[in-house]
């Protein structure tokens, strides 16, 4: 075992459980439960982990009670038919030496309970407004909360008939049983409301209620926020005073912290932070919590790599931390950082794109570096090839960087050309960005797994139809991305009309008055309006869309839009640039057509679409060899859509026996 991660790779007891290290992956939606159980694909994605290393899995959140169901595809737990699938998960965890726990969950007010196309009934403690999903719920009867407390202990007693080793009941994140402890939302009158004993009375009998279910050999814990971060939300000294009176009553075994509220949208930025924030930022709030129990404390919330993990623990303020990114993106991470191979992990960049990104568009869970996360039973892994082709690769940024190692992996000799000094493409500028350095790693990553294989790199190599020809490779993979869109508006050769791309490298500086004209709605605009805006120029913002960000992973554009407002950067909706006329900005209103005109203006920056480069392409047609193009040069997307194909499309044409 590494001798610098000596408290991450120690033995620890939640209860009844010992748990082999202190790395855990914490209850997150993936998308891949089928019919509300977990199947083949939610197996084998969990099962990967635990074969990785991590010492504890808690799975998804489960609902238990008729009246938290919708069309989601969530975990269900509410009959006896799903014990034996949720055995079967328990079961290839258990063989990889990994413990796991099952989390237990009811949304309360936080959802529109879609079903069929159609909102349903959302209940909750009371009839307290929820600001994300803009819902007024009903409130609940009193019998209605003894049923769901009831419902509680019978979906912990059929996650201990499956085997699984603990129960993790939620008041986190503002869910319903967070709802009941909050004075500001729990209006009940009844013996469930009013007093802090009575508000906390729906926990402590659903919690001693499991307990009773499960028996003694099966640990009980909590997730809770240690703050939620919402206007009206649980402050820390509330939360901080629960957790002791939960504690002195020996009711759980453990308390795993989290931060923030799904009920309104500064408190979700927190469900899954992005890397414009800290690393381990919430490790302070575990650490008061601390002081206050005698039980372990777990704490998540932007530990991305096992040196951060290490120092949490080894300054107190945890006895366990949660890495669950970090694992989505390198399930191995804990055997790699165990072994003494830390340089070979490849580490979360907090991008949000692939895990929360795909949750929140309806699609199961991946990672943008990791292609094969939640796709593992359809993705083949690598396999050295019988036979060893020459590929040839044109391009350094992630789609030819991931097509060339993908090759290399298979055992392919691999040549790849990049035209300038640097690997990375577009990364290079979209790391520039304010917040936004960590996006970086995504090429550091790839550069340090090429270190392991013989890939020929050739830098400042421009490729054409002769060298081609004269290599004679078996495969070339196109990989030569995309270039901006010309403009198309009057004036824009006028010299004050510059790119984003001409700010981010710093070869033009703008005046002091600037319009940013982003037609892209992603990270681009928003980060080259808050660079300009921080030097001290006075920005506008014009956005084609409905808010800045639009195309952003939610919780990213949310945080962005609050720094927007506190640099006081006016964003201009729903306006697409027209024309630039002297000091004078043209735009045009994106539904109405009506003019929309911004005047004093210095500078215009644009942020425009843009445009496969498919020169090579068109110069090397003919020749009697296989062409592969991905990425940008395809047509021009994202890093995700790079990475995946140049991991999915490179692999198939090389093993399915698509070359001469």
């Amino acid at each position: 075992m590494s001798s610098k991660f000596e408290r991450l790779f120690s033995e620890i007891d939640l209860g009844p459980t010992r748990v082999r290290n202190r790395i855990l992956s914490t209850g997150h939606q993936t998308y891949l439960a089928k019919d509300g159980v977990p199947k083949e694909d939610l197996i084998a994605y969990q099962e990967a982990r635990a074969q990785g290393g991590v010492g504890l899995i808690v799975n998804e959140a489960a609902r238990f009670h008729a009246s938290s169901l919708s069309d989601a595809n969530d975990l269900l737990i509410h009959d006896d038919d799903a014990i034996p699938h949720f055995a079967s998960l328990a079961a290839a965890v258990h063989r990889r030496g990994t413990r796991i726990f099952g989390q237990l969950s009811h949304a309360g007010r936080v959802t529109r309970r879609v079903t069929g196309g159609l909102r349903g009934v959302v209940l909750a403690p009371s009839a307290t407004p929820e600001h994300r999903n803009q819902v007024v719920p009903l409130s609940m009867s009193t019998d209605l909360v003894e049923a769901i407390i009831d419902a509680a202990g019978e979906g912990a007693r059929r996650y201990a008939e499956a085997g699984y080793d603990g129960i993790e009941l939620m008041a986190s994140h503002g869910l319903l049983f967070a709802q009941f402890l909050n004075p500001q939302v729990n209006q009940h009158t009844d013996c469930y409301g009013g007093s802090l004993d009575n508000r906390m009375r729906a926990l402590t009998e659903a919690l001693a209620l499991v307990r009773s279910k499960v028996g003694p050999g099966i640990t009980v814990g909590l997730r809770i926020s240690a703050e939620e971060l919402e206007l009206g939300g649980l402050e820390s000294g509330e939360v901080q005073e629960i957790c002791r009176i939960l504690d002195e009553n020996g009711v759980v075994d453990y308390i795993n912290t989290t931060i923030g509220s799904m009920a309104g949208l500064s408190g979700s930025i927190h469900v899954v932070p992005p890397m414009e924030i800290e690393p381990a930022y919430v490790a302070p709030h575990a650490a008061r919590l601390k002081q206050v129990v005698s039980v372990p404390v777990m704490v998540a919330g932007r530990i991305n790599d096992p040196q951060v993990g290490e120092r949490v623990l080894s300054a107190g303020q945890a006895d366990m931390v949660a890495m669950t990114r970090a694992l989505i993106t390198d399930p191995d991470m804990p055997n790699k950082a165990r072994s003494g191979r830390s340089d070979q992990i490849r580490a979360c960049i907090g991008c949000d794109q692939s895990c929360i990104g795909r949750f929140h568009r309806g699609y199961s869970i991946s990672c943008i570096q990791t292609p094969r996360t939640g796709r593992k039973l359809h993705l083949a892994p690598a396999k050295t090839a019988s036979e060893a082709r020459r590929v040839l690769v044109v391009g350094g940024g992630p789609a030819g960087m991931r097509a060339a190692l993908t090759a290399a992996e298979d055992g392919h000799r691999v040549q790849l050309h990049e035209a300038d000094a640097l690997l990375g493409g577009q990364v290079k500028l979209a790391q520039l960005l304010p917040g936004r350095s960590e996006f970086g790693g995504m090429i550091t990553n790839m550069l340090e797994e090429m270190k392991a294989h013989d890939i020929v790199l050739h830098l400042n190599s421009t490729v054409n139809r002769r060298l081609i020809e004269a290599e004679k490779p078996n495969l070339v993979i196109l990989a030569t991305g995309s270039t901006i869109a010309p403009p198309d508006f009057e004036g824009a050769e006028n010299g004050h009309v510059i790119s984003a791309e001409d700010v981010l490298s710093g070869k033009v500086r703008p005046g002091g008055s600037v319009l940013v004209a982003d037609w892209r709605c992603d990270w681009t605009g928003i980060g080259v309006a808050m660079q300009l805006a921080t030097a001290g120029h006075r920005v506008r913002l014009a956005v084609n869309g409905m808010t800045a960000g639009q195309n952003v992973p939610n919780y990213t554009r949310d945080y962005w839009i609050g720094k927007l407002h506190e640099a006081e950067i006016e964003v201009i909706p729903y306006t697409r640039l027209f024309g630039v006329d002297g000091t004078t900005v043209y735009l045009a209103h994106a539904v109405s057509s009506m003019p929309v005109i911004c005047e004093d203006i210095d500078t215009v920056v644009t942020v425009d679409g843009r445009r496969a480069n498919t020169k090579l392409q068109e110069d090397i047609e003919g020749l009697a060899i296989p062409i592969l193009s991905i990425g940008d040069c395809a047509t021009a997307r994202t890093a995700e859509e790079a990475i995946y194909e140049g991991v999915v499309m490179t692999r198939h044409i090389l093993t399915e026996g698509l070359l001469h």
